[in-house]
C-alpha cells in the first residue's frame, strides 16, 4: 500500500507524462502535485516507487516514466473518470444509427477512432441463429466440392468440401435437393437437432457428405470474415512511442490485418460485465506490449452480442478514453435493439 504522499507523487507522475509525452522531474512534481515537499523527500519517494516497480528512469533523462504496473494501479485506484455531457451523448447517438448491421459497426469503429485518435475495433454480432434460404453443391477437380449458400437475405457465401471420394453429378443433385426439401429456412442450431436422425434416408457415404456440409456452412455463417471491423489504424503512426519502434509497428499492424488473435481477446473481453482494460503485456499479445486495449461489451434484449474497444499507446488518456468506449457500447445496444422492434 501507498501512503498518501507516495500516491499523490504517482497520480501527478502519470498525469503529466500522458499530458506531455516527457519524462516527469522532480521539479515538475513538486510544482503540480501541490505538496510541499522537498526535493530530497520527492526523490527519495520516487525512488521507492521505482523500487515497487511502478515507474521507471529511461537512461537518457533524469525523469521517470509509468510502467504498465504503474498505469494499472493508477487506473484501479487514482484514476479520476469524467463521464461525457449529455450534448456529447446525443451527438454520438446521431452518428451510430444506421439501416444495415454492417454500417452500424463501421460507424461506430470509426467513431471510436476519431473521438480518441486511436485505433477503433468493433466484435461484430455473431449471426449464430441465422438461417439459409438454398444451398447448391457442385463438384471440383479431384474430391473437391463447392457448397454455395444463399442466405434468407439473398447473401451468397461460398465454401469448398474435401469429401472422402468422388461425387457424380447425379449425386450431389441429390444431396442438394434433399436439403433443400427438408432444411431450407431453418436455422443452423434446428438441422443440427434433427440431422442424426434424418441423414439414415441417405447411404452412408452421402450422409458423411452432408455432414461435411453442414459443418462447412456453420462456419460460413458463424464466422464470417468480416466479423471485426477496425478503424483509425494509421491514427497510431503519430505517436512516437509506438513509431519509434518500426519492427513492433510491423508486429501491431500484422495483428490488425491477421485478426485472429485480436478476435479472441475481444471475445474473452466480452465475456465480463462493463470496461475491461488491459494494460502492455496484460493482452497476452506481444504486439500490444507497449499497448493499452480498452473494451466493452454491447448487448441486445439483455444477451451480450458483441465488443467495442479501443487500441493505443499504455500513454493514453483513460479518464476519457473509458467513457467513450463505454457510452459507444449502450448507443450500439440502444442502437441494435430499435432495429430488433422495427423488424419484429
Amino acid at each position: 500500500m501507498l501512503n498518501e504522499r507516495a500516491q499523490s507523487l504517482l497520480k501527478t507522475l502519470v498525469e503529466r507524462y500522458i499530458a506531455e509525452g516527457q519524462p516527469v522531474g522532480s521539479r515538475s512534481l513538486s510544482r503540480y502535485s501541490g505538496l510541499e515537499l522537498s526535493p530530497a523527500s520527492i526523490r527519495n519517494i520516487m525512488a521507492d516507487l521505482e523500487d515497487m516497480g511502478l515507474i521507471a528512469s529511461p537512461h537518457t533523462s533524469a525523469g521517470r516514466v509509468p510502467t504498465p504496473r504503474g498505469y494499472r494501479f493508477f487506473v484501479d485506484t487514482l484514476l479520476e473518470v469524467r463521464p461525457l455531457a449529455d450534448v456529447e451523448i446525443s451527438q454520438l447517438e446521431g452518428q451510430i444509427q444506421s439501416e444495415s448491421i454492417e454500417r452500424m459497426m463501421s460507424s461506430a469503429s470509426q467513431l471510436l477512432s476519431d473521438l480518441t485518435h486511436f485505433a477503433g475495433v468493433v466484435l461484430a454480432p455473431k449471426r449464430r441463429s441465422l438461417a439459409f434460404r438454398h444451398i447448391e453443391f457442385l463438384p471440383l477437380a479431384d474430391k473437391r466440392v463447392l457448397l454455395i449458400i444463399v442466405t434468407p437475405e439473398g447473401d451468397v457465401q461460398n465454401r469448398i468440401i474435401l469429401a472422402d471420394r468422388v461425387y457424380s453429378p447425379s449425386e450431389l443433385t441429390e444431396a442438394t435437393n434433399f436439403i433443400n426439401q427438408h432444411y431450407a429456412g431453418l436455422q443452423f442450431d434446428q438441422i443440427r437437432v434433427r440431422i442424426r436422425a434424418e441423414l439414415q434416408e441417405l447411404h452412408a457415404d452421402m450422409s458423411r457428405l452432408m455432414t461435411a456440409a453442414l459443418e462447412a456452412g456453420s462456419q460460413a455463417v458463424v464466422d464470417p470474415a468480416d466479423s471485426m471491423v477496425i478503424s483509425g489504424e494509421g491514427h497510431l503512426l503519430a505517436v512516437g512511442e509506438l513509431s519509434s519502434n518500426l519492427a513492433r509497428l510491423r508486429q501491431l499492424f500484422g495483428l490488425f490485418e491477421q485478426k485472429t488473435e485480436l478476435l479472441k481477446l475481444l471475445d474473452l473481453s466480452s465475456r465480463a460485465s462493463g470496461v475491461q482494460l488491459f494494460i502492455g503485456n496484460e493482452s497476452g499479445l506481444v504486439p500490444l506490449d507497449e499497448c493499452s486495449v480498452v473494451t466493452a461489451p454491447y448487448e441486445v434484449g439483455g444477451q451480450v452480442v458483441g465488443t467495442v474497444g479501443v487500441i493505443g499507446p499504455t500513454r493514453m488518456a483513460y479518464e476519457r478514453v473509458i467513457p467513450i468506449v463505454d457510452i459507444t457500447a449502450k448507443l450500439l445496444s440502444s442502437a441494435l435493439a430499435s432495429r430488433v422492434r422495427a423488424e419484429d
